[in-house]
């Protein structure tokens, strides 16, 4: 099903099972909705769900989930460059930017307002937090937290994603505590415990260092098994 407004460009393939919102575009040779690249997958019915909004610029494939009933989902306002790959079971939240090449796995979660640089390779159940950067030609093997910038083949959190907490509206103070909170957590010595526990004793708790706090407390617990090394 296609909503209101969208457009489509020449040679585009919409398959079977895609829900696509109102006033999307659709670049040249973008095929939505395939069957998923997986070998659990038999055939069973699955889903690819797309909000409002978006461009998938030329060349852009995004397919289906697998696993009856569940579905690939990308959310709104959504900026997709060419010959970008969405592999099956990815969820990308809202207002997300991706540049040429870059190719997501299966079960990767890309949260609101991620800037995802050209020729990225991220590894699957990934997770890229709220308003992060991933710079060009970066693999992606490991969550990258929110508010930060991750570059390079070590996957190296290099600071605060300034730019991009200043276009959100946050302020030199806030942006000052969440700096403290990266430098304690990615560049000190202390495992993730106790940095954590320093950053709650040292910085001040601003929105954007609970969030940071959160999802690292989450990665800890368990997540993906990575055990209590930043």
């Amino acid at each position: 099903m296609i909503g209101p407004d969208c457009t489509l460009d020449s040679h585009v393939t919409i398959k079977h099972r895609t829900v696509i919102g109102s006033h999307n575009w659709f670049g040249q040779g973008s095929v939505i909705g395939g069957d998923p690249q997986d070998r659990k997958y038999k055939g069973e019915p699955t889903f690819l769900k797309i909000g409002n909004n978006n461009v998938f610029r030329e060349y852009v494939t995004i397919h289906r989930a697998t696993g009856e009933g569940r579905s690939t989902v990308v959310g709104n306002d959504c900026y997709i460059m060419a010959y970008c790959h969405l592999g099956h079971n990815v969820t990308m939240h809202d207002l997300v930017t991706m540049a040429n090449s870059t190719g997501v796995a299966g079960h990767v979660t890309i949260e609101e307002r991620a800037n995802i640089g050209g020729m990225v390779g991220i590894h699957q159940f990934a997770r890229i937090g709220t308003a992060a950067m991933v710079g060009g030609f970066t693999k992606i093997t490991r969550d990258v937290p929110p508010f930060v910038i991750v570059d390079g083949m070590e996957e190296e959190v290099k600071d605060i994603n300034a730019v991009g907490l200043r276009r959100l509206g946050v302020n030199a103070e806030e942006r000052l505590a969440l700096h403290k909170a990266v430098k304690i957590i990615y560049k000190s010595r202390l495992n993730l415990t106790n940095a954590l526990e320093t950053v709650r004793r040292e910085v001040p708790i601003t929105r954007e260092v609970d969030m940071l706090l959160r999802f690292e407390e989450r990665r800890f617990q368990g997540k993906n098994g990575r055990g209590d090394q930043p």
